[in-house]
C-alpha cells in the first residue's frame, strides 16, 4: 500500500515494523535474479523508514554517501513497482540519480561526498531563508576519506541546522581499517558516551511509551557493550573542559562544534523515530551515531558481508551463488592478484596497496599469501597514491590497485606527487571500460585522456590476461610511473605463462599483417579488449574482399610511432578501436601522431561518445547500442569504401 513517503507517516508503530519486514523480504527476493547491493540495504531498512516517517521529501533533503544503500528509499518514494528492474537495462539506477526522481536530491557513487554536498544544501537553504531539513547519511567508512573531514571542519562555521546520521556497521566493502574505525569502536564501548544525553532523555519521556523506548535503548546499549567489550578494562572516563560527562566530552565531533548523539540501535524503529524527531528541534549541527548490522535479516549476508555487499544472482533462500562453469576464463582481477603474489615472491621491493577493495581488485590473493606485503589504506585514494609515492622514494615498487573511476579523485596526487617526481609507482586500474550494472559513476572511460597528457607516464592496455601479467612484470622493471588499464569481468581465455615476460616499452604487436593481394587495405588498431573485436572484424572483412592488418598497440603512451606510421601509410583506411571515450583517447593520440608524421590516410575512430553512458544489464548491450562492436566496425569500413570492394580499390588507387 506504500506508493509514496506520505503513506509511511500514516502507519502505526506496529505497521512500521511490518513494513520493515516486508521490505527486507522484497530486497532478498527482488535482487536474487539480477544482483545488487544487498547487504548495505538490509542494514538500513529501519533507518530509512524512520527518516521517511519524520521528514518529508522532496522538500526535505536526504543525501546518501555513496548511495548504494538507497534501495529502500527508492521503494518508499514511488518506485516500488520498478524495483526489480534495478541495475538492469532501462531500469532503476543502482544509486541515487537526480534525473530519476525528485526524491533523489543528490547523485553519488563514490564515498566521502555526502557531508560536503549536504552542507552546501544547508548553506543554500540558510541564504534563501527557507526551512528544509537536510539529512546526511554517511557511513563509518566515509570517515577514512579526506573529503569528509574537510566538510566536518566547516559545518559548525557554516550553518546552525545540520543533521548527520553516522551509519556505523563496521564495514565499507571489506572490513574497515585504521584509526577512525578504532575510534568509533571506542565510542561504542566507552561508558561515558554509551548513554543518552539528559535533554534527549527528557524529550523521549514526554512521548507516548517514552519510558519503554528508553528502557529498550539502554538495553540495546548494554548489548552492544557486551558484543564489543574487548579491551573494556582499558577504557577510561573522559571529562570535558566544562566538566560535563556524556555528550559534553571532547570527542571528534564535539571538538568540531557538532553535537554527538548516540550510539543508538539502528534497528529499533521507535527509538530511531524519536531520535530523528528530537534532531528536528535542534538549533545546532548534530550527528546521530547509529549502529546497524550489514545484511540484517539474511543469514548468508550476515555470514559473508563482503560478498553480499554487491553481487550478481543468488538463491533467495540459501544465498548460494552460481558456480563458475568449467572452462570459464578467470576474472581479470584474479589474474592481477595471482600475478602480484608471483612478483612479490621474487622481488622484495614490490608491495601491494588497495583502497578498501581487496576482493574487487584481486589484492585478496596477496593478503592471503603474503600479508606483510599487503596494505589497505581504506577509502582514501588520494592518501593511497601519495603513500605509494613516499614508499617509492625509499626504493620500493608499490603496486596501487584502484578502479579507473575511483582513481580520478587522486588525479592531483598522480600529477604532482608521482609523475612530477618521476617515481616508479605502478597503477593497476581495474574496471577500465564499462561497469555495466553500476552505470556512469563506475564506468572507467576517461583514464587514457587524463593520463596521457602527463610527462613521464607509461600507459599500457593488455589484450588478454597473459599480457596483463607481462605488463605488470614489465612495470616492475621501470623507473617511471606505469599505468595498466584492464576491464571488469572474465578475461579472454588465453593461458597465463608461469613466468611473465618483459615487453619492450612503446612496442606494438602485429597480430596480422597485410597480404598485399591488391585488395583495399584496412589497418585495425584494437586497444586492450577491443583487439578481440578487431580480430573478429578482420575475419569478416577478409571474406568481403579487404586486405586487413590487425595491430595490438599495447601502449597508449609512448605510442609505437614506427608501427603506427608504417601501417598508416600502407593502409587505405585506418580504424582505431578503444574501450574509452573518443575525446582525448587512444584514437586522438593516433591522429596527433599522423599529423606530426604527415600521414594522410583516413582514420575511423570507434569508442565511446562525448557523454556519460547509462547503466545496463550487460556490457554487450551498451557496446552494441553505441557501436563498439564487430558489426559496426565492419559497417564503418564498408561505408568508407561505399560497400563495394572493387570501387573502394579504385578510389584508393586514385587517392594515391
Amino acid at each position: 500500500m506504500i506508493d509514496g513517503p506520505e503513506h509511511v507517516k500514516k502507519l502505526t508503530p506496529t505497521q512500521l515494523e511490518q513494513l520493515a519486514e516486508e521490505i527486507r523480504q522484497e530486497l532478498i527476493a527482488g535482487l536474487a535474479k539480477g544482483g545488487g547491493h544487498l547487504g548495505p540495504n538490509l542494514g538500513v531498512v529501519e533507518l530509512t523508514i524512520a527518516m521517511h516517517s519524520v521528514f518529508s521529501t522532496p522538500k526535505d533533503k536526504f543525501v546518501w554517501d555513496v548511495s548504494h544503500q538507497v534501495y529502500v528509499h527508492k521503494i518508499l518514494t514511488g518506485r516500488k513497482d520498478r524495483f526489480r528492474t534495478i541495475r538492469q537495462t532501462d531500469g532503476l539506477n543502482g544509486f541515487a540519480l537526480r534525473t530519476e526522481s525528485e526524491h533523489d536530491c543528490f547523485g553519488a557513487g563514490h564515498a566521502g561526498t555526502a557531508l560536503s554536498a549536504a552542507l552546501g544544501m544547508a548553506a543554500a537553504r540558510d541564504k534563501k531563508g527557507t526551512d528544509e531539513n537536510v539529512v546526511c547519511v554517511f557511513g563509518d567508512a566515509a570517515l577514512t576519506n579526506g573529503i569528509s573531514f574537510e566538510a566536518l571542519n566547516n559545518i559548525s562555521h557554516t550553518t546552525k541546522k545540520f543533521i548527520g546520521i553516522l551509519n556505523d556497521n563496521e564495514w565499507s566493502i571489506a572490513k574497515n581499517v585504521g584509526a577512525i574505525s578504532a575510534y568509533l569502536n571506542k565510542l561504542i564501548t566507552n561508558p561515558s558516551y554509551n548513554k543518552l544525553s539528559k535533554d534527549f532523555e527528557n524529550f523521549i519521556r514526554k512521548l507516548p511509551k517514552g519510558e519503554l523506548a528508553l528502557k529498550l535503548a539502554h538495553k540495546a546499549e548494554e548489548g552492544v557493550k557486551g558484543i564489543l567489550s574487548v579491551g573494556m578494562h582499558q577504557k577510561k572516563e573522559v571529562a570535558s573542559a566544562d566538566g560535563r560527562g556524556g555528550f559534553g566530552n571532547p570527542v571528534l565531533f564535539e571538538e568540531l562544534g557538532i553535537r554527538y548523539l548516540g550510539p543508538i540501535d539502528g534497528h529499533n524503529l521507535p527509538l530511531l523515530v524519536s531520535t530523528l524527531e528530537f534532531a528536528k528541534t535542534c538549533d545546532h549541527p548534530i550527528v546521530i551515531h547509529v549502529l546497524t548490522q550489514k545484511g540484517k535479516g539474511f543469514e548468508a549476508a550476515l555470514k559473508y558481508p563482503e560478498k553480499f555487499h554487491g553481487l550478481g544472482s543468488y538463491d533467495a533462500k540459501t544465498g548460494e551463488t552460481p558456480a563458475a562453469k568449467a572452462g570459464t576464463p578467470p576474472m581479470y582481477q584474479d589474474v592481477m592478484g595471482q600475478t602480484m603474489v608471483k612478483l612479490c615472491q621474487k622481488n622484495n621491493s614490490i608491495v601491494g596497496i588497495t583502497a578498501a577493495m581487496p576482493t574487487g581488485t584481486g589484492m585478496k590473493h596477496l593478503e592471503k599469501a603474503m600479508p606483510d606485503r599487503y596494505i589497505d589504506v581504506g577509502i582514501a585514494e588520494e592518501h593511497g597514491v601519495i603513500f605509494a609515492a613516499g614508499m617509492a622514494t625509499m626504493g620500493y615498487h608499490p603496486v596501487v590497485a584502484i578502479y579507473s573511476t575511483f582513481l580520478q579523485r587522486a588525479y592531483d596526487c598522480i600529477h604532482h606527487d608521482v609523475c612530477l617526481q618521476d617515481l616508479p609507482v605502478i597503477f593497476c586500474m581495474d574496471r577500465a571500460g564499462l561497469s555495466a550494472n553500476d552505470g556512469p559513476t563506475h564506468h572507467g572511460l576517461f583514464d587514457i585522456s587524463y593520463l596521457r597528457c602527463l610527462p613521464n607516464v607509461i600507459g599500457m592496455a593488455p589484450a588478454n590476461e597473459d599480457e596483463l601479467a607481462d605488463m605488470m612484470f614489465t612495470a616492475t622493471l621501470q623507473n617511471h610511473p606505469a599505468f595498466i588499464r584492464y576491464p571488469r569481468g572474465t578475461a579472454e581465455g588465453v593461458p597465463v605463462k608461469d613466468q611473465p615476460q618483459p615487453l619492450e616499452i612503446g612496442k606494438a604487436q602485429v597480430v596480422q599483417n597485410f597480404s598485399d593481394n591488391g585488395k583495399p587495405k584496412v589497418a585495425l588498431f584494437g586497444l586492450g579488449p577491443m583487439n578481440t573485436i578487431a580480430r573478429k572484424a578482420a575475419q569478416q572483412l577478409s571474406t568481403e574482399g579487404y586486405d586487413v592488418a590487425v595491430i595490438n598497440p599495447r601502449f597508449t603512451k609512448p605510442l609505437d610511432a614506427g608501427a603506427h606510421e608504417c601501417f598508416g601509410k600502407a593502409a587505405d583506411l585506418v580504424v582505431t578501436l578503444e574501450d574509452h571515450v573518443l575525446m582525448g583517447g587512444y584514437g586522438s593520440a593516433v591522429l596527433e601522431l599522423f599529423s606530426e608524421k604527415a600521414v594522410t590516410t583516413p582514420v575511423v575512430r570507434i569508442g565511446w561518445p562525448d557523454q556519460f553512458i547509462e547503466h545496463a544489464t550487460t556490457q554487450d548491450e551498451l557496446r552494441a547500442k553505441y557501436g563498439l562492436s564487430v558489426e559496426n566496425t565492419v559497417a564503418k569500413v564498408r561505408s568508407h569504401f561505399n560497400a563495394a570492394p572493387a570501387q573502394g580499390l579504385k578510389q584508393a588507387a586514385l587517392a594515391r
